[in-house]
């Protein structure tokens, strides 16, 4: 279980919101703080970690991040619930399999 990656979201300083992705989240948030990570948290600091939840692949964790960031921030506001992260994660997941399953389906040869 080496490739476990986290999506993460953490409110800075001024009230704004932004959504990672990191195997270590604390070193990572350290990153930031550093002035080192994402331009955008840059003299934002100190940043408050708010959510974040596990991925089983880097792959998962970038679709993730790329369904919260879509969001309105007033849904990013909901995520500090753990269940809401968690249907969140799912619904991402339904899509990908969906998306699979359309994928091979047109992939398949007419006879």
């Amino acid at each position: 279980m080496a490739d476990v990656w986290f999506v993460y979201l953490v409110r800075c300083a001024d009230g704004s919101l932004y959504t990672g992705i990191a195997r270590d989240v604390a070193a990572r948030i350290a990153q930031h703080e550093r002035g080192k990570g994402a331009r955008y948290t840059r003299g934002r600091g100190p940043l408050t970690l708010v959510a974040k939840r596990r991925c089983i692949s880097k792959s998962e964790a970038l679709r993730l991040e790329l369904a919260v960031k879509a969001l309105p921030r007033s849904e990013k506001e909901t995520l500090a619930s753990a269940r809401i992260f968690r249907r969140l994660v799912q619904r991402t997941s339904a899509q990908r399999t969906s998306a699979q399953r359309t994928s091979a389906q047109q992939r398949k040869p007419v006879e």
